[in-house]
């Protein structure tokens, strides 16, 4: 992915928006917000239903400045990043990540997840939701190493140069595990939201089993596989080394991910959240073939779970001296483990909200874990006046990810941190009422990526998920 260092208000007004200069002293209701969001003719998609949840939701938050927020970010991905259509009798949905003209499959994953559960009261969101899912299976077969992809099949990647196996609308060929994983898990909420197993059609078959190929040749039991990654960069981060293979792991059963979902390399290829969400995507995948009648597949993608799943309950976790046992962020099967986790998710904090009831998340190591990655003890955990935050290698040091503090929210079951996170977001967005791929921690007002919509509808399930279940943390 492109780096996008300090971008303020020309990222803003591209997509439409414009961020007006303003004061305010508090979050009364005589505060009054400007209008930031995408003219009303100029938006992508309208939803019935989620203007109708942004008009609740506003109305009845009493703290102003967040209903304003949350009334720009929880809609922006709609406003300004999706292309929706139909394409020979099936909705198409092609969706950007905001200021990178060019669909992941994560992002486009996470971007719409938030409005599952408006579809029932609005069937023209559904339909774009469905899109989305019938272009992500258009993705995969056209090659499910890649990560990031074009609406135009015919355009050339400016990473044309990348030293593998790239192909004309192919944006990026960056292995995840993430990327695959995220499909699942959005065609697996919308089944079981709405009913409609429509997408679950030839295609969508062949998709799911190219998945499961993808995954045992990416465990590398018969040898290194197919992929191979180089890139002549100056960010060390960008490019896989060992003649684009990686550094040797011990196969042990875990898949290799040759970048994480910050689309950085990694330093050991078996990136533990990214395969304990394979271990529950493959579970939703067999669930799924299942109800489309290919029972013969099952067995074997319940298998290939079971696998993964055994080898992260031997090698996932690492004892230390403070925290007992925790999760390694990546091993390489030798014994070796890289302790750090980034803002990007999958991320070990981020474990709860991906995996939710699921045996293979062991509470007490997640929560030693999570006292771990939340502390000056974890190398990309930034702390100063501004606040306080999970980074990554991806924008550098003490560049906090809004992501991180949100998914902080997310996952945490304390007033008290909930709350903290919920004022560090307002009190970050630097004026401009969106969240921000990341900010400085001692200035707000230095920040990455104007328009990111990820971290935007994010946020607006953050705000969603309070309002519903803690609303006084929000007066």
């Amino acid at each position: 992915m492109k780096r996008r260092f300090f971008i303020k208000t020309s990222a803003l007004a591209a997509a439409g928006m414009v961020a007006s200069r303003y004061s305010f002293a508090g979050t009364g209701s005589d505060t009054t917000f400007p209008s930031v969001r995408v003219a009303t003719e100029k938006r992508k998609f309208t939803s019935k239903a989620v203007e109708k949840l942004i008009a609740e939701v506003s109305k009845n938050i009493g703290n102003k400045e967040l209903a304003w927020m949350f009334g720009n970010c929880f809609p922006n991905t709609l406003d300004t990043t999706v292309d929706h259509t139909t394409t020979n009798g099936r909705p198409d949905t092609y969706v950007i990540t905001g200021d990178i003209d060019a669909m992941w499959l994560r992002d486009s994953s996470a971007q719409v997840w938030p409005y599952l559960p408006l579809c029932k009261e609005d069937r023209e969101l559904q339909m774009l939701i469905l899109g989305v899912i019938n272009r992500q299976v258009k993705c995969i077969l056209k090659d499910p190493y890649a990560n990031a992809f074009y609406k135009d099949e015919t355009k050339i990647s400016e990473w044309k140069n990348d030293d593998t196996a790239m192909q004309p609308g192919i944006h990026e060929r960056k292995w995840e595990i993430d990327s695959l994983c995220y499909t699942i898990r959005l065609a697996h909420a919308y089944w079981k939201e709405t009913g409609d197993a429509s997408f679950m059609d030839d295609n969508w078959k062949a998709a799911m089993s190219l998945v499961v190929q993808t995954f045992k040749t990416q465990q590398r039991m018969e040898g290194k596989g197919p992929y191979r990654f180089m890139r002549s960069s100056p960010y060390a981060t960008d490019s896989i080394p060992m003649n684009g293979y990686g550094y040797p792991v011990k196969p042990n059963g875990l898949i290799c991910s040759m970048f994480r979902p910050s689309d950085d390399a990694t330093v050991y290829a078996y990136l533990i959240p990214s395969n304990m969400f394979a271990v529950v995507s493959l579970q939703q995948m067999a669930e799924m073939m299942k109800e489309a009648d290919v029972t013969a597949d099952t067995s074997v993608i319940y298998a290939l779970a079971a696998q993964v799943e055994e080898a992260l309950l031997k090698a996932a976790t690492v004892k230390t001296d403070r925290y007992t046992n925790i999760y390694a962020y990546e091993v390489n099967g030798y014994g070796s483990s890289n302790l750090m986790d980034d803002a990007n998710v999958p991320s070990l904090l981020s474990l709860p909200y991906l995996l939710g009831d699921s045996k293979l998340l062991d509470k007490p190591t997640y929560t030693n874990t999570r006292k771990y990655v939340l502390s000056e003890n974890n190398p990309f955990f930034f702390k100063g006046t501004a606040g306080e935050g999970i980074g990554g290698p991806h924008v550098g040091m003490d560049m906090i990810w809004p992501i991180s503090i949100i998914m902080r929210g997310l996952t945490s079951n304390d007033d008290k941190e909930i709350k903290m996170c919920l004022d560090t977001l307002q009190h970050t967005h630097a004026g401009t009422g969106f969240m921000h791929e990341s900010f400085n921690k001692d200035d707000a007002s230095k920040y990455s990526r104007a328009w990111f919509a990820w971290a935007n509808t994010l946020f607006g399930e953050f705000i969603w998920k309070v309002y519903r279940e803690r609303p006084k943390l929000l007066d």
